[in-house]
């Protein structure tokens, strides 16, 4: 009978509607649904997006992905052999043998895992040629030289002779289907240069020059960040990476050797006046610094500060006014003693550049 009957102490027995074969009352299977969506959407979401490294789009990257998920798979193999044995043993009636206690040690907790991690171990060893992969002189092949300041990245495009074509900042441009040479380094201390859709990381040595290589797949707009602890903005230091198509990067590189200071001479004025070019690059302009980022262009970047603000006209009025309160310990000194006019005219015309 499905309707409820009560017992001789007088609690009533739930009917096989309300009981499922699992033991689970029906009234609370919505509740284990929706606890479980929330435990495992998060982990499900975070294999993608434009930092995720299990979803690539790039050669490299694609390689550490399917290490990762091999290793997943045989780490889970191991896991369930060694606990399958763990409850054969506490399970069994009768006590086993000295004999078969000895064979189930031996092949279920060693012979067993050897296997598997040596599978693993080859599998391993065989992808590295993939994941670092060795040009020799590089010839042939583009080159950027990137370096890690604090707390911001230097970019500069190599032409055939190895010279400097020219320099940009906190955004990396490169041609889909082509290896490019990262040549990465350090004027100060240890960072790490990594664009986990593209690949893995590499460390930023002072007084070395370490090299990357690299092979965007897809194109698209990307992150990359410093994977190494170097100073109080240590997690504010990220870059934009852009993987294109080829003629669209060729377009890109012609435009970017040609881009000039603007047409908003009265901005330019301003920004020379005020000690910016002393710091400060832009191209076709006195302005000739090297100690900061290269301005060039600067209208087109995503982000202010290596990625901490969105490249709008009050976020750089702002970062020129008190650059330590954006990002501490930056070496940017502040401008608040201008005039808010002056400032509010020089983040118009920097935003003005293209």
């Amino acid at each position: 009978m499905d309707d409820d009957r009560l017992t001789g102490t007088g609690r009533p027995i739930r009917s096989g509607r309300d009981i499922g074969r699992d033991g689970v009352s029906g009234s609370h299977r919505p509740a284990i649904r929706g606890v479980t969506f929330f435990i495992f959407f998060p982990l499900l979401s975070s294999c993608s997006g434009v930092q995720s490294a299990l979803d690539p789009a790039g050669r490299e990257a694609s390689d550490v992905a399917n290490l990762f998920f091999v290793m997943l798979v045989g780490g889970v193999i191991i896991w369930v052999g060694v606990v399958g044995l763990l409850f054969h043993a506490a399970r069994k009636p009768r006590p086993h043998s000295e004999k078969g206690a000895g064979q189930l040690i031996l092949w279920g907790g060693a012979v067993f895992p050897t296997v598997i991690l040596a599978a693993l171990l080859s599998y391993a060893v065989w992808l590295m040629p993939n994941i670092r992969p060795w040009f020799g002189e590089d010839v042939g092949v583009r080159r950027v030289e990137v370096t890690g300041e604090q707390f911001w990245w230097r970019v500069r495009y190599l032409d055939e002779r190895g010279a400097v074509a020219f320099e940009t900042a906190n955004e990396v441009r490169v041609p889909t289907g082509e290896r490019v040479v990262f040549l990465l380094k350090s004027p100060d201390v240890i960072h790490s240069f990594w664009i986990p859709v593209l690949g893995g990381k590499m460390d930023m040595i002072p007084g070395r020059e370490n090299r990357l290589t690299l092979q965007a797949e897809k194109p698209g707009t990307y992150r990359g960040v410093c994977a190494e602890f170097c100073g109080a903005s240590h997690a504010l230091m990220a870059f934009t990476v852009h993987a294109m198509e080829p003629k669209a990067y060729e377009d890109w590189v012609v435009a970017r050797r040609t881009a000039s200071g603007g047409q908003d001479a009265a901005g330019l004025a301003l920004f020379l006046r005020q000690g910016c070019a002393a710091c400060h690059a832009i191209s076709g302009t006195e302005a000739r610094g090297t100690i900061g980022p290269d301005l060039t262009a600067f209208g087109e970047r995503g982000s202010v500060g290596a990625g901490t603000l969105p490249n709008a006209q009050e976020h750089i009025a702002r970062f020129i006014r008190d650059p330590g309160r954006v990002k501490p310990e930056a070496r940017m000194p502040h401008f608040s003693m201008l005039e808010a006019a002056e400032i509010e005219r020089i983040a118009t015309y920097l935003k003005g550049l293209r």
